[in-house]
């Protein structure tokens, strides 16, 4: 007579899956809401120590949140922007830089939680940073693909570049909050991407 096998019990599968663990912490954080590891655990019924075996930290965790937030608002802005070339790059980055200058969830974020939020946004070794960059870099090489647009420099160091610059328009180091500067940083890309722009009169 054959011995039946052996089955291993796979244990008890997690109540929520990770993908609405982020869609949760979202949720907050639209509505001004800290982005509470535990509160979200006790909200889903997990334990806090599988959110952060999924995320690695709270801080990755709201890395990929204001990712989420985010980026469909770039695409959004490419989608409204009209045209080719360079003048549409510009478009396309001052329709985000604005929209981000004017969202009131991540002013609450900066405004709260303001050294944690400029070191997400600001760090190239977290979630946030390089995952935008590649982003910006996709918007440039669509418009390279097409022949539209002839970059002065590789296409992922010119986006790094718009990153940081609007990093540095939107957003005051020297008192960890928002600065808003969007007219400025307009100029400024527009020096970047080669768009000439009119002479302001005297």
């Amino acid at each position: 007579m054959t011995e039946s096998p052996t089955v291993r019990s796979p244990g008890r599968p997690p109540a929520a899956t990770r993908e609405q663990v982020l869609e949760t912490a979202l949720h907050h954080y639209l509505r001004g809401r800290r982005v509470d590891v535990q509160a979200i655990a006790a909200e889903l019924g997990l334990g806090r120590t599988t959110i952060y075996r999924w995320f690695g930290s709270r801080e990755e965790l709201l890395g990929e949140v204001l990712f989420a937030a985010s980026e469909p608002l770039l695409w959004e802005a490419r989608g409204k922007a009209k045209g080719r070339g360079a003048p549409v790059l510009l478009e396309t980055f001052d329709r985000f830089n604005r929209t981000l200058a004017d969202s009131s969830a991540l002013r609450r974020f900066v405004e709260a939680e303001r050294d944690t939020a400029l070191r997400i946004i600001t760090s190239g070794a977290g979630t946030l940073q390089p995952r935008i960059v590649a982003s910006i870099q996709a918007v440039i090489d669509d418009e390279v693909r097409v022949g539209a647009y002839e970059p002065p420099v590789d296409t992922s160091t010119l986006a790094y570049a718009i990153v940081r610059l609007a990093e540095a328009f939107l957003f005051n180091d020297a008192v960890a909050g928002m600065r808003g500067d969007v007219d400025r940083l307009r100029e400024v890309e527009a020096a970047l991407l080669a768009v000439p722009m009119p002479k302001k009169g005297r």
